[in-house]
């Protein structure tokens, strides 16, 4: 394992996104009512709110749900990460369950043409930003015994969240509006 502790945090963010990505995933194999309700959620909460029509208001209402995720990620390790470990899972188990629900009525093609777009840039700044708020949390511990400076660490977390998590969001809300509806014309 990697001496860094950013790699490290990573490793650890990216574990638990795929072991709750694969709840998601199996849990509504077992169960599809769960992950329909799950669908319904999402479309009530994210995608209800987001105009497919228009191209331009699409990428700007994705930017900012995105960025706002990736800020309370990474703002979660404020709670001793309590936060960031929560929504890291809870944003895995939903992607999960789509994937499967999606799943029940097209191809495997059609998934990784609506996901692997722009997924190759959010999800990644998804768990950057659960990394950076776990290494927040380690923070906030040291400090509680009496070996570090969190507001330090904070600011150097702050602008490795500002030069890579924020790019990335941009471009995967650009990728996800007016790439991402293009590819899967293509594959339907």
């Amino acid at each position: 394992m990697s001496k860094t502790p950013l790699t490290n945090a990573i490793i650890i963010t990216f574990l638990l996104f795929c072991a709750t990505l694969t709840v998601g995933w199996v849990g509504t194999t077992q169960n599809p009512e769960v992950g329909e309700n799950l669908m319904k959620l999402f479309e009530k909460e994210v995608a209800g709110q987001i105009d497919v029509d228009n191209p331009f208001d699409m990428c700007i209402k994705l930017f900012i749900n995105n960025l706002e995720a990736c800020i309370l990620l990474f703002l979660g390790g404020a709670s001793f990460g309590i936060l960031t470990i929560f929504i890291m899972s809870l944003n895995g188990v939903v992607i999960g369950a789509i994937m499967e629900i999606i799943h029940t009525d097209h191809s495997w093609i059609f998934i990784a043409a609506a996901l692997l777009p722009h997924g190759v840039f959010e999800i990644p700044a998804f768990i950057l930003s659960g990394a950076l708020g776990i290494l927040l949390a380690q923070s906030l511990i040291s400090e509680w015994y009496g070996r570090g400076d969190t507001a330090g660490e904070a600011q150097k977390l702050a602008r490795i969240f500002v030069s890579y998590v924020l790019p990335l969001v941009f471009v995967a809300a650009c990728v996800e509006a007016f790439i991402t509806p293009v590819i899967i014309q293509l594959v339907t």
